[in-house]
């Protein structure tokens, strides 16, 4: 994911939320906001075992389709039977083929915490995230300036909202550290090549407090790998595309927590 791809992404975010912010009167989606009360994300990824986040996405950009026939309250009862910790949902049409629709049909189906992920900048998204059901919502350090993570990181805190903050180099480890998050992802993938590289939470891992909640994002595909992270410090995978590519996902969860 090139920057001019992230940026693209970020903009096509935008107007998608233009679109859906005149939905609802400003009553009514207070009204769908305080009718969900947020699951304790955070505790969901504090275990003995490696905690497995569980992603749902139609496609990528960087991999096209990764499913024809995507459902996802299929795949969330598939996730929740395999013993994932969470479930994570794409919400960006454009890139990913997502919806908040796609929120509400497996926040129906499972009682797991759910990460709604997107490429949010705005103060209405976060509190969106609540009022379709999620628990978490994405906060991606390289699209947001360290105003923003902070004002996002406080409404996500009031509207009783975990926030996943996601970084990928050492700069932006210190920038989540530094804006207060509780809960870091290591993204993998560098936004740039596409390149993967795991060592990096192995790296970050040593710039983020023992009581920062930490997970491994992409490229994790086996129990070595899953073990790998767990060695590093890390308490959490997100997994997804092996995991649509699966026969047999449910399985495959269990592979991942060790």
């Amino acid at each position: 994911m090139s920057e001019d791809l992230l940026d693209r992404l970020v903009i096509e975010a935008r107007q998608d939320l233009q679109r859906r912010r005149y939905l609802l009167d400003s009553d009514r989606f207070e009204q769908a906001v305080a009718a969900y009360e947020p699951k304790d994300f955070v505790a969901a990824l504090r275990r003995p075992q490696l905690a497995v986040i569980a992603e749902m996405k139609q496609r990528t950009p960087s991999m096209g389709v990764l499913a024809e026939d995507y459902r996802p309250a299929d795949l969330a009862h598939a996730y929740t039977e395999g013993g994932a910790a969470a479930i994570s949902v794409l919400t960006h049409m454009a890139g990913f083929g997502g919806r908040i629709d796609h929120v509400r049909a497996v926040r129906a189906t499972t009682g797991l915490p759910i990460l709604r992920k997107d490429f949010v900048t705005d103060p209405y998204e976060v509190a969106e995230t609540r009022a379709c059901g999620a628990d978490a919502v994405l906060l991606i350090v390289a699209a947001l300036d360290a105003g923003q993570l902070k004002e996002l990181l406080a409404v996500a805190k009031s509207r009783g909202v975990a926030a996943l903050v996601e970084v990928h180099d050492e700069a932006e480890a210190g920038a989540a550290v530094d804006a207060g998050a509780r809960l870091i992802g290591v993204n993998h993938r560098d936004l740039r090549t596409f390149n993967v590289e795991l060592g990096l939470t192995e790296r970050l891992r040593k710039l983020v407090p023992k009581e920062i909640v930490l997970v491994a994002e992409s490229g994790i595909h086996n129990t070595e790998d899953a073990r790998r992270m767990r060695e590093a410090g890390a308490d959490a995978v997100l997994v997804g595309e092996v995991l649509m590519r699966s026969e047999d996902p449910a399985a495959k969860i269990r592979e991942l927590v060790v």
